[in-house]
């Protein structure tokens, strides 16, 4: 296979949705914190939403991102607390990928802490292939080829192979 074609993980980037209350956040942290042992950042919201009590700046969740082999082990933990089962429907058209996890403990090796209490998070996976750069770079951006794009169907067979994932 050329070395060129050969789909890799990105990043995987772990979200928590807090309430308005201060305590929420903190709490929210130190989930974050437990689980992947890295440092995490408040999120803001952006729009204005009067019915939701959001305002432009107001702290919305916390999340933080895991890059290489970080980002592999947590992401096997993730599938495991999920039975190794995911749905076609959680592939985006560009191969991404996303699921949530309904309470934190369900992870291996986190127990319950009465302090902190239950937290669910998202997990969103970016996938790449050798040569995305082109698209981030700061000088000569360029778009990515047709042929070189990452389908929703490579990421499936990638995700089955690499993961032994069950895809319904």
């Amino acid at each position: 296979m050329n070395p060129m074609k050969e789909i890799r993980i990105e990043k995987v980037t772990i979200n928590i949705g807090t309430t308005v209350p201060k305590d929420e956040m903190e709490k929210g942290k130190a989930i974050l914190k437990n689980i992947t042992k890295t440092k995490n950042v408040e999120t803001v919201a952006k729009i204005k939403q009067p019915k939701w009590d959001l305002r432009l700046g107001k702290p919305i969740g916390i999340k933080t991102t895991l890059r290489g082999k970080k980002a592999e082990e947590f992401l096997k933990q993730a599938l495991q607390a999920k039975d190794n089962i995911l749905k076609k429907k959680n592939f985006d058209y560009f191969g991404n990928f996303g699921f949530g996890i309904h309470e934190h403990i369900d992870l291996a090796e986190q127990k319950y802490d009465p302090n902190l209490g239950i937290t669910g998070f998202d997990v969103l996976i970016t996938v790449e292939r050798p040569g995305y750069r082109v698209k981030k770079r700061k000088l000569k951006k360029a778009k990515i080829g047709k042929k070189h794009v990452i389908t929703r169907e490579e990421a499936i067979e990638f995700v089955e192979k690499k993961f032994e994932v069950k895809i319904e």
